[in-house]
């Protein structure tokens, strides 16, 4: 299979799975943790994740689902943790915001608004220490580039010409605060990043194609050992901020604003591209969705016969005085 198909082939996968999540959390109710769908926004994580080796790490915010299935996380582990079952990728304790797959190469996530930022670069710090060809990647949302973790992190990286790619999901909002009523005019994310002397590129986060030409580009900057890289990725999440539904005009964003970015659907772009050279890609299109909509429901089937983590265990692995 070429790489373009397994760009598409990927986005098809991560898709499938939280549609059907979604669904089976708005009307089943026994998935109890709160989520954050990724769901128009997979370009993002397939483009940059193609251009990682195994043995490289991805850390992740709260919109996680989509950066752990594209590093290679186990499907089953995570949909048994939004179950909160033993069989879980944390064992059931973390829920869908705390999500871990070091197989994979899939450090961890969390909910803390930009906290993976910092640990990516520490873990690039250890990785330049001890002079190993490995690159850590962290995704992070336009809110994050807001907080002070996100400037002394950039900072460190940078003096330190650490082997880490800050790849921000500038998904146009914050919760419900869109960008422009929370940074200055005349100013942009990525022109923050190259404050501190890191090459940032601004990229089309719906063009799989052309994310992972950047990513390529960025881990090759890291491998050699020049430094850190930015990567701005514009994007559009479909649903809620938090939660299974659409939220037209509750949130703030108007259905018109939803509307012209699911016209703008990564899968669709990548298919209609690939279709030109490649006439068969429909019927591939239909089978994936096929295969992967049964494989998710496999693994919520799984995730429900599993137990869920036993009383006396609940303090294993917490820290005691």
């Amino acid at each position: 299979m070429t790489q373009r198909r397994l760009l598409l082939r990927d986005m098809v996968r991560i898709r499938c799975v939280e549609e059907e999540l979604a669904d089976v959390y708005r009307d089943e109710q026994e998935m109890r943790t709160p989520v954050h769908f990724s769901i128009g926004q997979e370009a993002t994580a397939v483009g940059v994740c193609a251009a990682l080796r195994r043995v490289d790490v991805v850390y992740g915010g709260h919109r996680c689902h989509a950066q752990y299935l594209a590093k290679g996380g186990d499907l089953t582990a995570m949909v048994a943790e939004l179950y909160g079952k033993q069989s879980g990728s944390a064992a059931g304790r973390g829920g869908s915001v705390h999500l871990t797959d070091r197989a994979a190469g899939f450090g961890a996530s969390s909910a803390i608004l930009g906290e993976m930022i910092s640990v990516a670069v520490g873990a690039a710090w250890s990785f330049a220490l001890r002079g190993e060809s490995r690159v850590a990647a962290t995704f992070f949302g336009d809110g994050a580039s807001e907080e002070g973790v996100f400037h002394e992190s950039l900072n460190f990286a940078a003096l330190h010409r650490l082997p880490v790619v800050f790849v921000c999901e500038n998904n146009q909002y914050s919760l419900s605060s869109p960008l422009p009523a929370r940074q200055p005019p005349g100013t942009s994310i990525s022109g923050r990043a190259r404050a501190y002397g890191i090459p940032a590129r601004r990229v089309d986060g719906n063009d799989v194609f052309a994310v992972s030409e950047a990513a390529q580009d960025a881990v090759r900057r890291c491998r050699r050992g020049d430094g850190p890289a930015f990567l701005e990725l514009d994007t559009y999440r479909w649903r809620e901020h938090v939660g299974p539904h659409w939220d037209y005009d509750v949130s703030g964003r108007p259905k018109s604003d939803v509307d012209s970015w699911v016209a703008r659907c990564p899968i669709r772009r990548a298919a209609e591209t690939l279709s030109a050279s490649d006439p068969g890609i429909t019927d591939e299109l239909a089978a994936w969705t096929r295969e992967f909509r049964a494989e998710v429901h496999e693994a919520v089937a799984a995730a429900k016969a599993s137990p869920f983590p036993a009383v006396a265990d609940l303090l294993a692995g917490t820290y005691e005085s």
